[in-house]
């Protein structure tokens, strides 16, 4: 018995939390809802430089497959035929090296900028950033400034509304559909692209069209500043090209707190009141919706917007500019002037990343004026690797691909060497039209026996008439047992 209630003494008593009930229950999205950016128009230096660069890579963009070089485009990615016709060159497949040089010369360059001034590819020259400007460009002249589409949005469907709508959406979708037929344009030639689509030919093309097109209208017209937040990789890793001592935009902190809104006759100084008036116009013109006064963020993409926006107000208020810009976190944090945040600018990893740049492309251009403009490709024939012929002689049969690199007719004499009286049996001349390329059957042969068995090395030699073109290439002559 005493057991019993030694047992019971030590036992736990756990408490019981009540379910709660379905009206009590609070659920957590993990997800932050979207809220859409209303961007407002703003005049400024970096507004204008905005402009200038949407302007200048749009024309370029849209009118460049319409230029002529001589019979053809000026510029055309011929995928079916595998040419690319690039101003005055012609390159093949095999000048993959000039693709993959272009490429890590981008890279380069991008590392290059985004360690001296952050991320003015984005917000200058990107094509989502591009699109996206044009885009609003659109939607502000057709439905007013932010605040009126504001009142739009919440406003019930009347006609004006409708018409709105319908006006923009028909607008961004034109714009969309000629993005993707300028697009489709650099890799089929573009006049006959329009005379296909026209007659409803062609139904790869229309579909590339439609969808790049829809790319265009689904990034710029809805996700917009999505792109840049979520889904673009380059805003997760710059911060490894970042330094303290790389140009940003960025907000005075010492200068601009406390913050609070106040009249422009108000001795602000004597209330112990900073510059920034709390008037949130940095917000309201940013594309991301972000507020620089929260210090460097990812989603800041470098358009320098609110620069311009805080100088305008800096005006009107009649306080010194500079609350909101360009600086580095150095810069700003020790009060550098201009000449010594330049002179932090030439570090080492900028030149290091310079020195190398510029070397790649002094090797591209000379490695681009140096070519031949001539391309050859040995294939041995399977079907006979190598037989006897009349005469006593032994035969071997090779393809060779000629590839004419020029916009004109070239004639290609074909020899070969390497193997005692080793000699062409073929035509020795081949006549290559302009930038074609062509496959000649080429015999080679030796005295029977004037060789061991066995593969030897032999090598074939093309050159031009019309110029100083030549190429060696080697292959393997075949001797049976």
């Amino acid at each position: 018995m005493a057991s019993e209630d030694v047992d019971k003494s030590k036992e736990r008593v756990i408490p019981i939390t009540p379910v709660p009930n379905d009206d009590e229950i609070e659920s957590v999205s993990l997800y932050e809802a979207h809220k859409k950016v209303y961007t407002r128009s703003i005049s400024g230096v970096f507004s204008r430089w905005r402009w200038l660069l949407v302007i200048f890579t749009q024309l370029l963009f849209y009118c460049l497959p319409w230029f002529q070089w001589g019979d053809r485009q000026m510029v055309l990615f011929d995928l079916g035929a595998r040419r690319f016709y690039l101003f005055g060159l012609v390159l093949y497949p095999q000048d993959f090296i000039y693709l993959t040089g272009l490429l890590i010369i981008s890279a380069l360059s991008l590392f290059l900028f985004t360690a001296v001034a952050g991320r003015l590819w984005c917000g200058f020259a990107c094509p989502q950033t591009v699109y996206t400007e044009l885009f609003m460009w659109i939607e502000h002249k057709i439905e007013g400034d932010r605040s009126a589409r504001m009142r739009l949005d919440r406003s019930g469907w009347t006609f004006e509304k409708i018409w709105k709508k319908v006006t923009k959406q028909f607008v961004w979708i034109a714009l969309a559909l000629w993005t993707g037929f300028t697009f489709v344009g650099y890799f089929v030639p573009i006049r006959q692209l329009g005379a296909e689509l026209l007659a409803f030919n062609g139904t790869w093309q229309i579909f590339w069209v439609l969808f790049y097109g829809f790319a265009t209208y689904g990034n710029a017209g809805f996700m917009r500043e999505q792109v840049c937040k979520y889904m673009c990789p380059y805003a997760r890793f710059q911060s490894a090209m970042f330094d303290k001592d790389t140009l940003i935009v960025g907000y005075d902190a010492e200068r601009g707190e406390p913050r609070a809104p106040r009249a422009k006759t108000v001795d602000y100084k004597a209330k112990g009141l900073g510059d920034c008036i709390d008037c949130s116009l940095c917000v309201q013109v940013c594309p991301t919706g972000i507020d620089i006064r929260k210090g460097l963020q990812y989603e800041c993409i470098g358009c320098g917007l609110c620069v311009d926006a805080c100088d305008n107000v800096m005006d009107k208020m009649q306080y010194p500019r500079g609350l909101v810009r360009f600086s580095t976190q150095n810069g700003i944090a020790q009060r550098l002037t201009q000449m010594q945040i330049f002179k932090r600018v030439l570090r080492p990893r900028v030149l290091l990343y310079s020195s190398v740049l510029i070397g790649l492309c002094v090797a591209m251009m000379v490695s681009l004026v140096a070519r031949t403009p001539l391309k050859v490709d040995v294939v041995r024939d399977r079907a006979a690797l190598s037989r006897i012929v009349a005469g006593g002689k032994l035969e071997n049969v090779y393809r060779l691909q000629l590839m004419n690199a020029t916009e004109s007719t070239r004639h290609y004499h074909i020899a070969a060497h390497g193997m005692e009286g080793l000699e062409v049996v073929t035509e020795p001349v081949v006549e290559v039209g302009p930038a074609e390329s062509k496959w000649v059957s080429v015999r080679l042969h030796i005295p029977y026996g004037s060789a061991a068995s066995g593969s030897h090395q032999v090598f074939f030699e093309i050159t031009s008439d019309e110029d100083s073109a030549k190429i060696e290439e080697k292959s393997v002559f075949l001797v049976p047992r």
